[in-house]
């Protein structure tokens, strides 16, 4: 890494200059950090180690942006993932909520937090077993049952292969459900329902031509792997913008001149993990 590179400045961490505390208390039980998975723009999240069981707790934005307060999305963001992990308990291969989590005695309202899975991301060079994707797509199915979206499918790093073998879910931040009565009755509500849930099975069948071909004529038979066509509207507008932060984070040098975030001086743990099997 080139010596040019240097660590986000507070604007672009979640936690500003903080970083997620050494101690939580979860069930009131008080655990220990062992771990900092990543710390970027919208969220820092750990794992943190108590006497019954490894803890992933996710700290939600709390640095203002140019003294514009966001402790309040923060906040927002972590009772809307807590909701959606709340609406889904019982689904095998999901995470359980923990509940409320504090620190030095006092509610973190911004954190949200599950019992660790133990596995691995699903990495681009990982080959499932025969078992691993026709489980996958009943466990999304179950996910779409319960009128929810996941939409962030198209992250690798979301799926983990558990040590077992089996499929997990995991970062439920910006998921899309209609677990409100009002939008479950609403039209244009269930008719985004139903895209997203749509571009879902495309980001899964995408996985499954990328790392098991051979199956990927019996799954299509199951879900529709069909492009959208909001997909490509939508990545006319995303591409250049993930292009124009890339720029900028190259250009005050937390990144180096290819915008890559495995470039920084603190990757996430996915791609720490992608790095160093590579290697």
């Amino acid at each position: 890494m080139s010596d040019q590179i240097r660590p986000r400045p507070a604007l672009f961490r979640a936690l500003g200059a903080a970083e997620p505390p050494q101690t939580i208390e979860v069930r009131g039980e008080i655990c220990q950090r062992v771990d900092v998975f990543k710390h970027d723009s919208w969220a820092a999240t750990a794992r943190y180690r108590g006497p019954a069981a490894d803890i992933v707790c996710k700290f939600n934005r709390q640095q203002s942006i140019l003294g514009l307060p966001m402790a309040w999305f923060g906040r927002r963001l972590a009772a809307r993932e807590a909701l959606a992990m709340h609406h889904l308990q019982g689904i095998a291969g999901l995470p359980v909520d923990c509940g409320p989590i504090y620190a030095n005695g006092q509610l973190l309202r911004n954190a949200v937090g599950h019992d660790f899975i133990h596995g691995r991301p699903l990495g681009s060079s990982t080959t499932p077993n025969n078992e691993f994707f026709p489980r996958l797509i009943l466990l999304l199915a179950a996910v779409h049952r319960r009128d929810l979206a996941y939409v962030d499918l198209h992250k690798r790093e979301n799926v983990l292969v558990g040590d077992d073998g089996r499929p997990h879910l995991i970062d439920f931040q910006v998921c899309f459900g209609l677990w409100k009565p009002w939008a479950a009755k609403n039209w244009l509500c269930r008719k985004l329902l139903q895209q997203l849930q749509r571009a879902d099975c495309y980001h899964l069948a995408k996985h499954v031509r990328k790392q098991r071909p051979d199956q990927l004529q019996e799954l299509c038979k199951v879900i529709d792997g069909r492009r959208p066509a909001w997909i490509q509207a939508h990545r006319l507008v995303a591409a250049p913008l993930r292009t124009a932060r890339r720029w900028l984070l190259s250009k005050i040098k937390v990144r180096d001149h290819r915008g890559q975030a495995s470039s920084e001086v603190f990757a996430e743990d996915a791609l720490r993990l992608t790095d160093s099997k590579a290697a």
